[in-house]
C-alpha cells in the first residue's frame, strides 16, 4: 500500500502543481506508473499465497504474470535511459532544452518505452508459449520467473535461454551504456559551475536519479545477463525481492526527500488538504426556522 501509494502521490502532484509541468516530471510520472504496474503484478498474489494452503494458480494466469511483469519491467529501463538524457539535455544544453525537449517529442519517448519494451519480449513470450510441460509442474518461487518457467519444459530450451540473454544484453546493457554516457557528461559540465551551489543544486537534481538506477541495474543485470538461469535460484529470490518491493517502495521517498520543487509542491499541497480539513470541522448551521418568544 505504502509503494502504490507513495507513486500515485507523485502521480498525481505532477499533474496538479504547475512547477512540475516539465518533461523530467512527465518521464518520472509515467516512471511512478510502471512501478505500480510492476509491483501489482507480483506482491497482492505473493500475499495471497501467505495467507492459503493450497498455494496454486492456472496456466493462464501464470502466463500472464510472467509476460505482464516482464514488459513493465522492461518499461522502467527505458525510462531509465530517457530521464538520464533529460537531465544531460537540461544541464549541459540548459538553453536549449526548451527546444529540444518538445511536447511531440517528449511523446515519442514515451511511446517508445511501451511499445519498445512489447516488442522486445513478444518473441520470447511467443516460444514459451508453445513449450511443453511434464513433471510435477510446482515451481519454485513467488511469482512466474523465467527459469522456474524453464525447469519445468519438457523440451530444449538452449535457443529460448540464448534469445532470453540477447534481450536481456540488448535491453540492460544497451540502456546502462546510454545512461553512463549522459552521466559522465553531466559530471563534467556539473565540475565547470563556477559557483558552490549551483553545483550542489546540480547534483541533488541527478542524484535521486542515480541512486535509482544503481539500484534497477545492479539486481537485474546480476540475474538476467547469464547465459543460463537455472543455477542460484534461491539467491534469484532474494533479489527480486529488492527489486519488486524494497526497490519501488523506497524510489518515491528518493524522489520526493531529494528533489527539491517535489519537496515544496508536496508541502503546499499538504498545507492545502489540512485547511481545507480545517474548513469542514467548523461549519456554520442556519436554522431555517428559529424560535420566536413573545413576552
Amino acid at each position: 500500500m505504502v509503494t502504490v501509494l507513495g507513486n500515485l502521490l507523485i502521480i498525481m502532484l505532477i499533474s496538479l502543481d504547475y512547477r512540475l509541468h516539465s518533461p523530467m516530471y512527465f518521464f518520472l510520472s509515467h516512471f511512478s506508473f510502471s512501478e505500480i504496474l510492476t509491483t501489482t503484478c507480483v506482491v497482492p498474489r505473493m500475499l495471497a499465497d501467505f495467507l492459503s494452503k493450497r498455494k496454486s494458480m492456472p496456466f493462464h494466469e501464470w502466463f500472464t504474470q510472467f509476460y505482464f511483469y516482464f514488459l513493465f519491467g522492461s518499461t522502467e529501463f527505458i525510462f531509465f535511459t530517457i530521464i538520464s538524457y533529460d537531465g544531460y539535455v537540461a544541464i549541459c544544453h540548459p538553453l536549449r532544452y526548451p527546444a529540444t525537449l518538445t511536447r511531440p517529442l517528449c511523446a515519442r519517448l514515451v511511446t517508445l518505452a511501451w511499445v519498445g519494451s512489447f516488442l522486445l519480449i513478444l518473441p520470447s513470450i511467443l516460444l514459451r508459449s508453445r513449450l511443453p510441460f511434464c513433471g510435477p509442474n510446482i515451481i519454485d518461487h513467488f511469482f512466474c520467473d523465467s527459469a522456474p518457467f524453464l525447469n519445468l519444459a519438457c523440451a530444449d530450451v538452449t535457443f529460448i535461454e540464448l534469445l532470453d540473454f540477447v534481450v536481456s544484453l540488448v535491453l540492460l546493457i544497451g540502456s546502462l551504456a546510454m545512461t553512463i554516457i549522459s552521466y559522465v557528461y553531466v559530471i563534467f559540465t556539473i565540475l565547470k559551475i563556477p559557483s558552490g551551489e549551483g553545483r550542489q543544486k546540480a547534483f541533488s537534481t541527478c542524484a535521486s536519479h542515480f541512486t535509482v538506477v544503481s539500484m534497477g541495474y545492479g539486481i537485474y543485470i546480476f540475474v538476467y545477463v547469464r547465459p543460463s538461469q537455472k543455477q542460484s535460484l534461491h539467491l534469484n529470490k532474494i533479489l527480486f525481492v529488492l527489486s519488486s518491493m524494497v526497490t519501488p517502495l523506497l524510489n518515491p521517498f528518493i524522489f520526493s526527500l531529494r528533489n527539491e520543487t517535489m519537496k515544496k509542491a508536496l508541502s503546499e499541497a499538504l498545507g492545502r488538504v489540512q485547511a481545507f480539513t480545517k474548513d469542514l470541522r467548523v461549519i456554520p448551521v442556519k436554522n431555517s426556522n428559529p424560535c420566536r418568544f413573545q413576552s
